[in-house]
């Protein structure tokens, strides 16, 4: 039977505000982001003929937070054209990240996980000077679905890639917030 299901899923948001320079901040973003060759990257793990093999490829590609880069869009480039854009001169990066085995340790438990990995990561140079950096949590998108296995991997996920960002930003991370990016907003209701 065909159908459409619409949910509403409220996302927690973290905005990471910083006097560092864009720059230093996307350097050390990066610092944690490998940039491998993706062509040779993807070509070796669709050779690879086992899971161990596959997840090994993985690792050795991946940088310290766990995660390497699929795609940069540099944003500002659009903002640059727009006349009606009052961002001129500033840089905007959307960063996309992810680690395919972890994606597969969420979709495993919960397919719908895929919509949310990779991740995507919005830094921001502010006219002012300093920089703004800005993360959706995968565990608050994927909360609504209830699956606690595929939420505990997001919730590492999320716990990885906020380190980073506190870190490349220089503000300590605070365990309220990291705690609150790992809590399920809600469980999923019963259908009757």
């Amino acid at each position: 039977m065909a159908s459409e299901q619409v949910l509403d899923i409220p996302v927690r948001r973290h905005v990471l505000t910083s006097e560092r320079p864009f720059q230093v901040v996307l350097d050390g973003i990066y610092a944690g982001i490998s940039q491998p060759d993706l062509g040779v990257l993807f070509a070796r793990l669709a050779a690879s003929s086992s899971y161990e093999e596959f997840t090994a490829l993985v690792r050795r590609a991946q940088g310290s937070a766990g995660l390497f880069r699929f795609w940069q869009l540099d944003d500002d480039h659009v903002l640059a054209l727009d006349p009606q854009a009052d961002q001129a001169g500033c840089r905007l990066v959307r960063l996309i990240a992810g680690n395919p085995v972890t994606m597969g340790q969420m979709t495993r438990h919960l397919p719908a996980a895929g919509s949310y990995a990779p991740v995507t990561i919005l830094i921001q140079e502010l006219p002012g000077g300093g920089t703004q950096v800005a993360y959706d949590t995968v565990a608050s998108a994927i909360a609504p679905y209830g699956d606690a296995a595929a939420s505990q991997v997001a919730g590492r996920l999320d716990t990885d890639v906020l380190s980073l960002l506190h870190h490349a930003t220089g503000i300590p991370a605070t365990a309220t917030a990291l705690r609150r990016s790992r809590r399920t907003p809600w469980r999923r209701r019963r259908r009757p």
